[in-house]
């Protein structure tokens, strides 16, 4: 006699192993239709082969691409480019360092990143004079203050910052936040809940929610920007948090920040009104947000605001970066917190070392996450190699994100040296193209070198089994970090 129950039993065993390989084997292929790169093709696919579970929920919130899908249709964004535009056509001849024509262009092409002449900088190293500096601007706005980071903590530094942006509502000035979600999780929805009941306007960029935006919870906006009546602006590395400003266990919390006065102001405000659309689908495009700047007193800087995205074509800043790597004749000094390059970035780096050009590589000695620490030192050997310079820094985080090439061209902004920025993060730099702010990044580089430890091949080759094998594990996964 027929045992049903056993035979019925098997059956559903054997249905669910053909459903569930074959959702395995489905996503497998769509990755690789997808066409993308091969190392992180091959990353997710031996996750899904040898952890089918764990790839598949990885997958869903992590792996999907988006680079197909528009924030935005290309109408709306020509009317919000519209005022910068008009700026950027009434400027007199611009005077074009020539051997950074082609880097001006290849950024104009890839994302209409308009060129802004007669800016004035001033660069912040220290999260202290950074929040001096922002609540100094915040206290002289008249008529708007626009604020997007990917950290607003609710702690010293966030609540003076939050009461000074309450106070200017209180006066009638229109104030507009955007926080990242994952950024903020640990963040009571109390502290956000009490600058709406302000008056301030708050958003979440990309809420996670289930089911819905689950699985763009892998596509966060890292950017650090703020406009004040669209004449000043600051962009960089530092979120509003306290460590910015006390340090960590271990030392300073070294970043940095600039300040911008000019006309790329009107760049950084229609970055910041893009993700304003996509928060709250509310596309702000009035003059009045766009004011007419005037030259600025000692502006000597040619500027672009750049921006990079998982949605779109192209990956604008790493593009930039090594375009900018590439027409380097003399110097390259470059400082991440993490340091997980894509091969075309590694390569330009490696080129440019083998070629003469002194490059030179600053990590912190001590990371905020020990993974990515070990990811970033599996590059070191080949680096070191290739006769790049490698430094670590000793005096307590590093955390600033800059790029300084020959006294003419430096770049500052939110975006590391690694996969995340590159491919899954909205980021923003400002590509700047002049001696004056150029040499002032440069003396702080070296003046952070008097902070650090230089890495020598012949000691870094001597390091422990057990670190090289933790490198090498984690390297395997740096596409996906």
């Amino acid at each position: 006699m027929f045992d049903w129950s056993l035979i019925l039993g098997q059956a559903v065993s054997v249905a669910f192993n053909l459903v569930y390989f074959g959702i395995v084997f489905g996503v497998i292929a769509v990755i690789i239709l997808d066409n993308r790169n091969p190392v992180k093709t091959l990353a997710w696919i031996l996750m899904l082969l040898f952890l089918p579970f764990v790839g598949l929920v990885l997958y869903f919130f992590f792996g999907r691409s988006h680079r197909r899908e528009r924030i935005i249709s290309k109408k709306g964004y020509g009317r919000l480019l519209k005022k910068p535009l008009a700026e950027f056509m009434a400027q007199d001849a611009m005077e074009v360092p020539e051997e950074y024509g082609r880097l001006i262009a290849l950024m104009r092409n890839t994302q209409q990143a308009l060129p802004f002449e007669g800016n004035r900088i001033e660069a912040y190293t220290q999260g202290a004079t950074f929040l001096q500096a922002l609540l100094r601007a915040i206290s002289e706005a008249r008529h708007h203050i626009h604020l997007e980071f990917y950290i607003f903590e609710d702690d010293a530094v966030g609540r003076l910052v939050r009461d000074a942006l309450l106070q200017k509502a209180q006066e009638g000035v229109q104030v507009r936040v955007i926080y990242d979600d994952v950024g903020c999780w640990h963040v009571s929805n109390r502290f956000f809940e009490e600058m709406r009941e302000g008056g301030i306007e708050v958003y979440a960029f990309l809420k996670v929610r289930f089911p819905q935006f689950t699985s763009k919870i892998n596509y966060r906006n890292h950017r650090k920007i703020v406009v004040v009546d669209g004449q000043v602006g600051f962009v960089g590395g530092m979120n509003l948090a306290e460590r910015y400003v006390r340090g960590v266990s271990w030392g300073v919390w070294r970043d940095t920040q600039l300040r911008v006065e000019g006309k790329a102001v009107h760049a950084l405000q229609a970055v910041f009104l893009l993700d304003w659309y996509v928060v709250g689908r509310t596309l702000v495009t009035s003059a009045v947000f766009f004011p007419r700047i005037d030259k600025v007193a000692g502006g000597t800087s040619l500027v672009q605001v750049v921006t990079g995205s998982p949605v779109g074509p192209w990956r604008e800043i790493m593009q930039g970066l090594i375009g900018a790597i590439h027409g380097a004749q003399h110097y390259i000094y470059v400082q991440t917190p993490y340091f997980l390059p894509t091969d075309s970035v590694l390569l330009a780096l490696q080129t440019a070392a083998l070629s003469g050009v002194d490059v030179r590589l600053m990590l912190p000695r001590r990371a905020d996450s020990r993974l990515t620490h070990y990811g970033s030192c599996s590059y070191l050997e080949e680096m070191l190699q290739a006769g790049v310079k490698v430094y670590f820094y000793k005096a307590g985080f590093l955390h600033s994100k800059m790029l300084v090439v020959d006294d003419e061209f430096s770049t500052v902004g939110s975006t590391n040296i690694d996969f995340r920025s590159f491919e899954h993060n909205f980021e923003v730099n400002a590509f700047v193209y002049d001696a004056e702010t150029t040499l002032c990044l440069k003396e702080i580089f070296l003046a952070d070198q008097h902070s650090c430890e230089q890495v020598f091949l012949k000691h870094w080759l001597k390091r422990p089994l057990r670190h090289r094998v933790a490198e090498s594990v984690v390297r395997l996964l740096s596409p996906l970090l």
